[in-house]
């Protein structure tokens, strides 16, 4: 039996250690974007002192504009894609909570099945799909492969806060008159915002972040994402590491402010289908 008061230092000493390993990388990244890059890989811990911003003004800079295209298309490919999959995602998981249907159960078990299979696996034959719509290299097809491969995951979220939805409220409204997709749309889906900002932000954060899929989908020189930006920024031959800590700041910045601006029902979309009330 391990003493209780082992507990009293144990526990603070793993959550420090817990917090370091984390927050390393975190502060290499924030040190080296205001220091010179001559500075970086002598002392890449080292405080910048004195702080400079060139390294942001040169990225923001560049003649090709990397930055700038990349930022425009992550916001478009992740905004479209996050409203389609909430919209698509809160639909069906209401519908497979409230059905009996045996059809409901056969789709959550394509679901689910859905959920076992990494995105490269599937690369290959959705490229094949796409070329034979005429989508391949476009923003569109991008924001078709995201809803397609995340709709399970906001769906079987959906479904565990749907579920603590009483279903006398929904009764209640049809009793009044209201149709099925009314009744949805006025007395169910304002009830789903906690878990509505979960799903925005997790598969807004998944979207923002993804490196490969937006690298084969739109092409090597079709179009750029930040994640792809931040690949094609680091060349063959690059030593100007201060742009590339830049690059990866400026990327992090916009995908940060939108969890801060959601962060408050965050909480309540992990945990509010967690009871059935």
């Amino acid at each position: 039996m391990i003493d209780a008061r082992t507990h009293a230092w144990l526990r603070p000493l793993v959550a420090v250690f817990v917090g370091a390993v984390f927050f390393l990388p975190l502060y290499l990244v924030l040190v080296n974007v205001f220091k010179p890059g001559a500075d970086i890989v002598p002392h890449p811990a080292a405080l910048p002192l004195p702080p400079t911003l060139d390294n942001i003004s040169a990225v923001l800079s560049r003649p090709d504009h990397l930055f700038t295209y990349g930022l425009i298309n992550s916001v478009a490919v992740t905004a479209l894609s996050i409203t389609v999959l909430t919209v698509l995602s809160a639909m069906l998981g209401h519908y497979l909570a409230r059905s009996r249907h045996v059809l409901a159960k056969i789709t959550l078990v394509t679901l689910l099945c859905g959920l076992m299979i990494p995105a490269p696996v599937i690369l290959a034959p959705i490229t094949i799909v796409l070329k034979s719509l005429g989508l391949m290299t476009t923003l569109q097809g991008l924001v078709l492969v995201n809803v397609g491969y995340y709709v399970p995951f906001g769906v079987l979220l959906f479904m565990g806060f749907v579920r603590s939805v009483p279903l006398e409220l929904e009764e209640a409204a049809e009793l009044d008159g209201a149709g099925k997709m009314r009744v949805f749309w006025q007395v169910v889906f304002p009830l789903l915002r906690p878990a509505s900002a979960s799903v925005l932000i997790f598969l807004g954060v998944w979207i923002w972040n993804d490196f490969l899929t937006p690298l084969i989908i739109l092409g090597p020189d079709s179009g750029t994402t930040v994640t792809v930006g931040v690949y094609r920024a680091i060349g063959q031959y690059q030593s100007d590491f201060g742009s590339v800590f830049a690059f990866m700041f400026l990327a992090t910045l916009p995908i940060l402010l939108f969890y801060l601006v959601l962060q408050k029902n965050f909480v309540k979309g992990l945990t509010g289908g967690a009871v059935k009330g």
